[in-house]
């Protein structure tokens, strides 16, 4: 078995193996996956965060031991909180990182962080151990994530789906969840009624013929954040989501589900 880590701030992973196959997800800097088959120029791999799998681009993987990759596997990890953080590397190189990237080997005292035996500094917001007002801290990064374009597959502010933009947050308050939406439903208690939901709880909607094709967060009474188009904040009842600018409903509810143990909202 070999193991790798994204030393880049995006790898996009692919359905098969090309170019012009479709991303499925992105790992972001700092993820760590293991790699069961290579073919000419890629590599299979799933992604240790959430177990997705998919191809990427054999040139794009830091290689990784398995000490490493256990180690790794081991320790609390360290999450960027701002939108872009710049690392410097050098005085003629920096490393960008977007929000909810893994920030490997974290030394908090010194905010200090390794990948591929080079110590980096890490400036900026960091979320690491164990986190406070996890419901607070919820919504505020989600904010920061206000128009992102929407992007099948993508999990960075630059372009996120519904269900990498839920994961990707929930990443930040240390809260490990599956990638697509048809997993993450699996997850939680749910509610019986909107008004039992809390700022940070998942709402999820289906098509007709029952399938989950959707989910957002719930920001407060009868508002919700979510991707659709864009990341973006509309109106949401019982019966789905009430789309602001076109004045109609856009994703039919199927079910909210409380996600977070806590119930603080301050």
């Amino acid at each position: 078995m070999d193991y790798g880590i994204s030393g880049l701030s995006l790898i996009p992973v692919r359905k098969e193996p090309s170019e012009k196959s479709e991303m499925v997800t992105q790992v972001l800097f700092g993820e760590h996956f293991e790699i069961f088959e290579e073919m000419v120029g890629w590599s299979h791999v799933r992604l240790a965060w959430d177990g997705y799998e998919g191809w990427i681009d054999s040139k794009m993987i830091t290689p990784l031991n398995a000490r490493t990759f256990n180690r790794l596997e081991k320790r609390a990890f360290a999450v960027t909180g701002d939108i872009i953080s710049i690392v410097p590397v050098n005085n003629e190189q920096n490393l960008t990182l977007v929000a909810g990237s893994t920030l490997p080997v974290w030394r908090p005292y010194l905010k200090e962080f390794s990948i591929a035996n080079e110590k980096y500094k890490a400036p900026g917001e960091v979320f690491y151990g164990n986190r406070k007002n996890t419901r607070n801290v919820l919504i505020t990064q989600a904010l920061k994530y206000f128009n992102a374009p929407y992007l099948w597959g993508g999990r960075s502010p630059f372009g996120i789906d519904c269900s990498g933009f839920t994961q990707v947050i929930y990443k930040m308050i240390g809260l490990p969840i599956p990638r697509d939406a048809s997993q993450q439903v699996k997850m939680g208690t749910a509610l019986s009624f909107v008004d039992e939901a809390k700022p940070g709880d998942l709402a999820f909607f289906d098509d007709e013929e029952g399938n989950i094709v959707h989910v957002g967060i719930i920001w407060k009474r009868n508002k919700i954040i979510h991707a659709s188009g864009k990341v973006r904040i509309d109106n949401v009842d019982q019966f789905g989501i009430f789309n602001v600018d076109l004045k109609r409903y856009t994703h039919k509810m199927r079910v909210m589900k409380k996600i977070i143990d806590s119930d603080e909202t301050d």
